[in-house]
């Protein structure tokens, strides 16, 4: 079997081609991610099977499940989702300009920045009647300039003739240890009411989604999405290493620029809706690689959608296996990615 399909379409002005291996990998996982979709709609301290929960999201149930699925079930699952996607690509992206492996979105502190900007906003923003005084709108943009501020620190910080993996991580550690005692500090100082509620905000979760954040959400992962396709070229010139990508005419620094704000971007926006949700930009990339291989055209859409399935499967499982009490998700996605980062971190000190 060839490794490559060619598709050609509107008399052959377009035309590209498909690796067949990546993109059996990609419709599998996406079928599996649709079954973990429909099992999670089912589950709950209401059971449904999952033809009876498809029934009744096509508005074939009676008003009290239509409540249960459509008000309650669906808007959490698909904040997760669309989460899991933007986390899984932030990351890819954030290992592919740093040219280094351990190089996500929460272990070198760029999540942090978002979760410190949030606390603060939450802070500042909240009246004793725990609600917002100004649009929930501007937490996305909260949790952008938050992230942004550290992943230009960590840049700066961590050059020195040049970008090395392990300043880089080290530096990144210790802004995360920095963005976490921010937070903290911000909790202590603001309204006693939002302590809690931020404390579980903090570990992640999605607990509390709304169709409001599934309006806000879902056009910011689309649009930066389809960014972050265009610029796959550039990912897969700059995983060549810099001679070769400056070669090639490459404006590399512009370009490592604009990629550095589009995963804060995405980092940001997840942030702002499900809190710091751990490891996913580290693992999803990871498996997805193993699979398909580095190339990004490849390597994104099966990462999103591994990331997709991965913060589904914890909130899920958050809000089930232990009922009445309900766990976050980050909880369970830092108890397989801590043990993971730490076999990395292994593996390339002995390389």
């Amino acid at each position: 079997m060839r490794k490559y399909a060619s598709v050609r379409a509107f008399r052959d002005r377009i035309s590209f081609l498909i690796d067949r291996k990546a993109f059996l990998y990609t419709v599998i996982f996406l079928l599996f991610l649709g079954v973990v979709f429909l099992i999670s709609v089912g589950m709950g301290e209401q059971l449904f099977s999952p033809w009876k929960a498809f029934n009744i999201m096509l508005g074939n149930g009676s008003s009290f499940e239509s409540l249960i699925v459509q008000s309650f079930r669906m808007p959490r699952i698909l904040i997760s989702i669309l989460v899991g996607i933007s986390l899984a690509v932030a990351g890819a992206i954030l290992q592919a300009i740093l040219r280094n492996p351990l190089a996500s979105p929460d272990v070198i502190g760029i999540t942090g920045g978002a979760s410190v900007a949030v606390v603060l906003f939450l802070a500042i923003f909240s009246n004793e009647s725990n609600a917002l005084t100004v649009s929930i709108h501007w937490m996305p943009l909260a949790a952008f300039i938050g992230a942004t501020i550290v992943a230009i620190l960590l840049y700066l910080l961590a050059w020195k003739n040049g970008l090395s993996s392990f300043r880089l991580v080290l530096v990144g550690i210790g802004l995360w240890a920095l963005t976490k005692a921010l937070t903290n500090l911000f909790m202590i100082i603001g309204p006693i009411h939002q302590a809690a509620q931020a404390n579980v905000w903090i570990t992640g979760s999605v607990y509390g989604s709304n169709w409001s954040n599934v309006q806000i959400l879902a056009p910011i992962t689309i649009v930066l999405l389809l960014i972050a396709f265009i610029m796959t070229r550039h990912l897969n010139i700059q995983e060549l290493g810099e001679d070769i990508a400056l070669g090639v005419g490459a404006r590399l620094e512009r370009q490592r620029f604009s990629l550095l704000l589009l995963s804060t971007a995405l980092i940001g926006s997840a942030v702002a809706f499900a809190g710091g949700i751990g490891f996913v930009g580290l693992m999803a990339p990871h498996i997805a690689r193993k699979l398909v291989g580095s190339s990004f055209g490849n390597l994104l859409p099966l990462s999103a959608i591994i990331g997709a399935v991965l913060v589904l499967l914890a909130d899920t499982i958050g809000r089930t296996v232990f009922l009445p009490i309900e766990v976050p998700a980050g909880v369970f996605t830092a108890a397989i990615g801590a043990p993971y980062f730490i076999y990395l971190l292994y593996r390339q000190r002995n390389a």
